[in-house]
């Protein structure tokens, strides 16, 4: 039985399609409002199918309305009478000619979300329709179908390797695609390519067959006359590389000249494409010996992909002195927080990933700093174009690339264009060459040092550029090089350090926005680089920061944050001045107070904040209390806020959780700043007795709360109080259990975004044992921390033990298990058997630390306690004690103690075992410990 809508309901519907065009926000809520009833009825994709298809007389965008409201629909569409579900589909499938554009337009799109929501096995019919309307004389359902086959290959080239009628779809929809490669319509030879590219990384057995008959159409439309044709093929071509390299390798010749000249397409989306090809192909190292022949073809053609065009420059609008022009909304683009995390440095002082604060090495960071992108060195300008991927950025993409992979042998090709271009009268060639010199630090460094005398001069000097794009490129460029300017000799620090810090700080206080951007960000990768070597020009380069704030818009002001942050991350104690930090302070408290405590230019603030609290140590005292109050207040407020809207309460949207992230970071840099003096300002005399500290209510709050982010850190405010404020300790017995729950449901149920969560418990764990071992004032705590030592260390274990821990949990839980050891031996000990050997292989890598010493402390207690857990795996202790490089006296002494009873206790059996021991193991054990 076919279904047939009724009169009054197309009438009713059409009427309410007409008012959705309206402006009036009245009637908008009205359509939205009875739209929104009409999804009660049973047959409304009937409706909503009949007048985009039917009803021809009505204005076009109304029916497509109706076509978009059915796509946002169609997973509904399931629970319609088998007539409405027929009509429908074939309704849409008969519209595929429709004489209207936008109509076919809407159509495409309604098939392609039936079958994304259903399956194309679930609707055969359609792809045979398609199929079939390919060989069409209406040229309307001819377009209809190329385009619907563009989407439906593009979002589903797997499901299309299907049998209909007893016959696979690819078999005869793949030649017929090559085939439409040579169509006289030039939309139909791209749209064919289009969808023959979607088979490229699937590759079903259909395409493969059919590979060299692709290839051969692919050659015979590289000059084709359209550009979307051109574009298409070199699209193909790059995915061909990269999957299939054994076809392209052997025409390899002619496919790189081709690739060349199209990288000098005059249409820039086929240049950009093409240059795409370059780029896959630097990135696949397995290719780097095909590449190499075309390197002095390809290389100046990327240089001169890297100059602006015009088209840029009119987005760019660069020239303007604008520093007093207000950013607009649509600049300031949205920045992730993450939580703190704690982790450990492995040798040679590389991190297991990015923090900002002592806590730094979280598995699941949301904001991580990627160098290989520093290429885009206006990802976030205030034009808008610039955020785009372009020509530009993708020429330089692939340059930086290939600096890494053929180093000298690169520069060595594009060492005379660069010069060309350095001194060449245009500023666009200028700015080009020295984007160029920045795009190849990486890579090409060596090469390039013994030119740094002369070019880090020249780059200071080009500083000084009218043009604000060159200024700005050259900020970058400096910081690239950053490196190598803080790293020469002393005796030549003044001819390149100094010049590269003060140009920089000028460009900080440039008069164009962009300028001010980009000066701001290479000074603190200078600032990164330098550390310490800051420390004696400190008071210029805080009052030069300072200004900063009185020339700054909204955008910059966030950069400027950063910078300031960085400084106090770099200098570090340098900053613990009170002549500085009250020059620093006012500026930063005048925007704080200026700012509400939902407002989101607060959440940058406070990150900075975090930072300058910990440098400045006692020196912030002056400023802790605002500071320490209004944390509290926000924290309050945002937990407040949060449990309001989960428990239906309020009505808003879900409170943003960095409010509170970054207010408890803050408390945690307090903390760490003040030390012991951060007492007195959680528990002051006001309190009633009995009762507990504000900070310590919440916190209780923030160690329970569903978000993981927000446990994160509150994990981390709690073992940075064990180890600074030592009057807390009364109400560290408070969170014990909770700790332990934490932990064991971690290792019973292992969740990503919890992994960071699990690591800051367990890291306060072990700094809570410290507290118990320092101060012989928390024998409550010790006893409260020792009623939960069986069931933590069994978790530790586990966590240990699995081969699936991440790497920073696995260190935490190995040092916080040698700390419990330092404290409870008797009760660690007994486990020694079981992780002694995976707990030596875990930490003998990390970096010397005090951390780390305190561990090697405890296990060296676990061992003399219970020697004979240790004796199957004796080398790896000796391996891993071996492997410190500077222990302390002390911690050296207890080495030697422990290998010498190892010794005395074997006898024989380490005479016979010690020659099985590593050449380089038994040399530091004779030259160290005299064993």
């Amino acid at each position: 039985m076919s279904w047939t809508p009724s009169p009054e309901g197309v009438q009713e519907l059409v009427s309410v399609l007409r008012d959705s065009t309206s402006e009036d926000s009245t009637v908008q809520a009205q359509v939205t409002q009875r739209l929104a009833s009409f999804e009660a009825i049973p047959d409304y994709a009937g409706y909503l199918v009949y007048v985009l298809t039917q009803v021809t007389q009505e204005d076009e965008r109304s029916r497509a309305v109706a076509g978009l409201i059915l796509k946002n629909n169609v997973h509904t569409l399931v629970d319609c009478s088998p007539p409405v579900i027929s009509y429908v589909k074939e309704s849409v499938l008969n519209a595929l000619g429709d004489a209207n554009a936008m109509v076919r337009t809407t159509v495409t799109i309604v098939i392609d979300s039936l079958l994304m929501a259903h399956g194309v096995s679930s609707w055969p019919e359609a792809m045979g329709k398609l199929v079939q309307s390919m060989d069409s004389q209406n040229e309307a359902e001819l377009d209809g179908a190329f385009s619907t086959l563009f989407k439906v290959c593009e979002d589903l080239p797997k499901q299309l390797d299907i049998e209909i009628n007893g016959q696979r779809l690819l078999d005869f929809l793949i030649p017929k695609l090559i085939s439409s490669t040579d169509h006289p319509n030039a939309k139909y030879r791209s749209q064919a390519i289009s969808c023959l590219n979607s088979f490229i990384i699937t590759n079903p057995p259909s395409f493969s067959a059919n590979i060299d008959s692709f290839f051969s159409s692919l050659f015979r439309r590289a000059s084709d006359e359209s550009a979307d044709v051109r574009k298409a093929v070199c699209q193909a071509l790059t995915l061909l590389l990269t999957s299939r390299p054994d076809k392209v390798i052997p025409e390899l010749a002619n496919v790189a000249e081709f690739m060349i000249y199209s990288t000098q397409d005059k249409d820039e989306a086929v240049a950009l494409e093409a240059c795409e090809f370059w780029l896959g192909f630097a990135e696949a190292e397995e290719l780097k010996d095909h590449l190499r022949p075309f390197l002095s073809k390809v290389a100046p053609v990327l240089l001169n992909g890297m100059v602006y065009t015009e088209t840029d420059l009119l987005w760019l609008e660069g020239d303007e002195e604008d520093a007093n022009v207000p950013d607009r909304p649509e600049d300031l683009k949205p920045k992730f927080y993450g939580s703190k995390g704690h982790g450990f440095e492995r040798e040679g002082g590389v991190e297991p990933s990015g923090g900002k604060s002592r806590a730094a090495g979280d598995e699941d960071d949301e904001e991580e700093d990627d160098d290989d992108d520093d290429y885009d060195e206006d990802d976030d300008d205030e034009d808008g174009f610039s955020s785009e991927w372009n020509l530009r950025k993708c020429s330089a993409a692939a340059l930086d690339v290939m600096s890494v992979v053929f180093e000298a042998e690169l520069l060595e090709i594009l060492l005379p264009y660069l010069k060309e271009k350095l001194f060449s009268p245009e500023w666009v060639q200028r700015e080009c060459g020295i984007l160029a010199l920045g795009a190849m630090a990486e890579g090409c460094i060596e090469g390039i040092e013994p030119h740094l005398p002369t070019l880090v001069p020249f780059l200071i000097n080009t500083l000084d550029d009218a043009k604000p794009l060159v200024r700005a490129i050259t900020c970058w460029t400096i910081g690239r090089y950053s490196s190598w300017c803080v790293n020469t000799p002393a005796e030549t620090q003044a001819m390149f350090f100094l010049p590269a810090m003060e140009g920089l700080l000028k460009m900080v206080l440039d008069n164009n926005k962009r300028v001010q951007e980009a000066g701001c960000s290479a000074f603190a990768t200078l600032e990164e680089e330098a550390g310490s070597l800051l420390q004696p020009y400190l008071e210029p380069i805080i009052r030069n920061l300072v200004f900063a704030f009185s020339k700054y818009q909204q955008k910059n002001l966030l950069i400027l944050y950063d910078a300031i942050g960085t400084l106090a991350d770099s200098v570090a104690e340098g900053l613990n001045n009170a002549t500085l930090v009250g020059i620093l302070m006012p500026p930063l408290i005048e925007k704080w107070e200026r700012l509400d405590d939902s407002d989101e230019d607060i959440i940058p603030l406070l990150e900075c904040l975090s930072s300058v609290t910990i440098a400045a140590s006692e020196s912030f005292a002056a400023y802790a209390i605002p500071v320490y109050e209004r944390c509290l207040r926000i924290v309050q407020k945002s937990l407040n806020e949060y449990y309001s809207w989960a428990s239906g309460a309020s009505q808003m949207d879900e409170p943003d959780k960095t409010f509170l992230i970054v207010a408890l970071d803050l408390l945690s840099g307090l903390t760490q700043g003040l030390k012991g003096n951060m007492a007195t300002l959680i528990n002051p005399p006001t309190t009633p007795e009995g009762t507990l500290p504000p900070l310590i209510q919440l916190l209780e709050q923030c160690l329970n709360h569903p978000e993981a982010s927000v446990r994160q850190s509150a994990y981390a405010l709690l073992g940075d109080m064990a180890i600074s404020c030592h009057a807390l300790s009364a109400f560290l017995p408070l969170y014990l259990p909770r700790i332990v729950k934490e932990i064991a449901d971690q290792v019973a149920q292992p969740k990503y975004d919890e992994v960071s969560v699990c690591n800051n418990a367990a890291w306060a764990v072990g700094e809570i044992a410290m507290q118990c071992q320092a101060n012989p004032e928390a024998s409550a705590l010790k006893e409260h921390l020792k009623a939960q030592v069986p069931v933590l260390v069994e978790a530790l274990i586990q966590i240990l033990m699995s081969t699936t821990t991440p790497k920073s949990l696995l260190e935490n839980a190995a040092v916080t298990i040698g700390r419990l050891g330092l404290v409870f031996p008797e009760l660690v000990s007994v486990h020694l058997a079981t992780f002694g050997k995976t707990w030596c292989t875990v930490l003998w890598d990390i970096k010397d630390n005090d951390e780390k010493a305190s561990a090697f402390m405890g296990f060296c207690q676990l061992v003399m306690v219970n020697p004979h857990g240790m004796v199957p795996d004796l080398v790896y202790l000796c391996n891993a004690i071996c492997k410190w490089s500077t222990p302390t006296a002390e911690l050296n002494e207890v080495f030697r103690k422990v290998l010498t009873s190892f010794k005395e206790m074997l006898g024989e059996a380490w005479a016979a075992n010690f020659p099985t021991f590593p050449p380089a193991l038994q040399e530091r054990l004779r030259s160290r410990y005299q064993l």
